[in-house]
């Protein structure tokens, strides 16, 4: 990932640290970080974020980190770390020697605690956690103090050691910060501090059972790492001024946080809890679904890191949500996959035909050029033969209008090799149904070039019968049918029955075939595809449909354009 003074985006968020530069603040550091909690994969919203934090370090020639906030251990995982790790580092960002956890500070942390008890901010509660949110109150209603508020400050020193010595069952005591039981902000109603955990941390083990919360560590991370710019989404501008208390009351290092606005996509639902439903639930396979939003499904399904990146810069940073359109997104990769992709033919439902006029013992190598776009790309050789293999749905007995391919007596070419002639059609006996047809070829049109200037409207892509691959082949579609799941209250009720659907019995050249796992193609005619690196194996290739080759989106731009 890299950026360049040519194509370095401007947004509000740059205009506030070239001003910070001018004015010398922070010693002119720039500093920044991507503070994900492990519980779940991370998807394209977080992809921003990433692009974001990482690009704004990059150009000012900062640093960046990235650290978990792995402050609940009974929803992380050591699998969670080692995904999201590898999905950052796929998409380009590089915190050198960064690498840091919330749970490194946890000593730090808790002398903070004990800091903000013996200046008579923090207390021990015992209420219940019901009880809590009751006294709370509402957004139009104050809170009300508990009644273990005022004890003193040694009562709460003992009471909160006796907590880390685990004398207490899970939920018996918290430690609330003591700040405004009335503030019109609820995150400033004495908000938890610790509670107890009994459980092991997949990084501590079992040295603590107590466990800061998300609020608090995450600021006091964000302070002893010493950020200087906290860039982070809309959602955290309300819990800002508890931030600012939490800091300023320890008396640590300040970083500026400066909110943005998250990402909302279209037929897509980014929240990782509904998305760690959808996995236990079985509604997809897994975190890496090829249909799922997340950076490892789309890395599966065939997305590359360049068009990620184009598109985060695409849509910018804004201050108020919105919702994006998905079609920009797969606009983007396709216009990366074409400058990328290698061009082989694949027959997905496949139709024999056999060349009644080619030399039965014959098999002669054709060339053909691997990518139109890319000259570097060079060319490779395709086998052709008697018998070869069309689509069914490229002919017809009886054409329809504007139907410009095979046909009873109609002529096509074949891409990169000869002309061919419908002569005759052989049926099924019982269903009627067409099984073969019975054709002739233009010795003199190799390479698909008219010997006689003659014209033919349908060019059609097929392999040879002989050398022919069998693969299995996936297409996916949205996972949802409704732009926006989430306005139903059972986001699931819009979920797409037939988001993804196989074919088994797909057959291709044998250089797509033999490639490695994780190389990308162009089915010509058919969209892009991306060779399985999980599912795959020496017997059976599984390629992954990426994106189709229609372009809404581009459509759009041109009518723009127009106007």
């Amino acid at each position: 990932m890299s950026t360049n003074e040519a194509t370095t985006p401007s947004d509000f968020i740059r205009d506030i640290i070239n001003e910070d530069l001018k004015n010398n603040k922070n010693e002119s550091r720039v500093h920044t970080r991507f503070p994900p909690e492990p519980n779940g994969y991370i998807h394209i919203g977080h992809a921003k974020s990433i692009n974001l934090n990482f690009g704004i370090a990059s150009q000012y020639k900062g640093k960046f980190n990235l650290r978990f906030d792995d402050t609940n251990p009974s929803k992380e995982e050591q699998e969670y770390v080692q995904s999201i790790i590898e999905d950052i580092r796929w998409l380009g960002a590089d915190w050198e020697d960064r690498l840091f956890y919330a749970s490194d500070y946890y000593d730090r942390l808790y002398d903070y605690a004990v800091q903000l008890i013996e200046k008579g901010k923090a207390y021990v509660d015992d209420l219940t956690p019901d009880q809590i949110r009751e006294y709370r109150g509402t957004l139009t209603e104050p809170g009300k103090n508990s009644p273990h508020r005022d004890r003193s400050i040694e009562e709460n020193l003992d009471l909160f050691k006796r907590m880390r010595a685990g004398e207490f069952e899970d939920g018996a005591r918290v430690l609330r910060a003591k700040i405004d039981m009335a503030s019109p902000n609820l995150n400033m109603r004495d908000p938890a501090i610790y509670r107890i955990k009994h459980e092991s941390h997949h990084r501590t083990g079992d040295k603590w059972c107590i466990y800061p919360m998300y609020d608090f560590t995450h600021c006091l991370s964000d302070s002893i790492e010493a950020i200087t710019h906290s860039v982070c989404t809309l959602e955290f501008e309300d819990h800002r001024p508890l931030y600012d208390w939490f800091i300023d009351e320890v008396g640590a290092y300040h970083p500026q946080q400066i909110e943005f606005a998250r990402m909302n996509l279209s037929y897509t639902v980014l929240s990782k809890r509904k998305l760690l439903k959808l996995v236990e639930d079985g509604d997809v396979d897994g975190w890496d679904d090829p249909r799922m939003p997340t950076v490892s499904g789309m890395r599966r399904r065939g997305y590359t890191p360049e068009a990620i990146r184009n598109f985060c810069e695409r849509i910018g940073v804004a201050k108020r949500d919105s919702l994006v359109d998905i079609a920009l997104l797969e606009h983007c990769l396709r216009e990366d996959l074409n400058l990328r992709a290698t061009r082989v033919m694949a027959v997905l439902e496949p139709l024999k035909v056999v060349i009644t006029n080619y030399p039965e013992d014959k098999t002669e190598e054709l060339e053909a050029v691997n990518n139109p776009e890319d000259e570097s790309a060079g060319t490779r050789m395709v086998p052709f033969s008697r018998e070869i293999y069309i689509e069914r749905n490229d002919f017809r007995e009886d054409p329809p209008k504007k139907f410009f391919r095979l046909g009873p007596g109609r002529e096509v070419r074949l891409k990169h090799a000869y002309f061919i002639r419908c002569d005759e059609v052989i049926k099924d006996d019982k269903t009627g149904e067409v099984v073969e047809l019975r054709c002739s070829y233009d010795p003199e049109s190799r390479g698909g070039m008219s010997p006689d200037g003659r014209k033919v409207k349908g060019t059609l892509h097929w392999v040879s019968a002989a050398q022919a691959k069998k693969v299995e082949v996936r297409f996916f579609e949205r996972l949802f049918t409704v732009e926006n799941p989430l306005a139903d209250e059972d986001f699931k009720s819009s979920l797409n029955p037939d988001s993804r659907r196989v074919l088994t019995s797909c057959l291709i050249e044998p250089f797509a075939a033999e490639a490695a796992p994780g190389t990308l193609f162009q089915f010509m005619r058919q969209g892009y595809f991306y060779l399985d690196s999980i599912d795959s194996t020496a017997e059976m290739p599984v390629f992954n449909r990426t994106v189709s080759l229609r372009d809404s989106w581009a459509k759009i731009e041109k009518s723009m354009k127009s106007k």
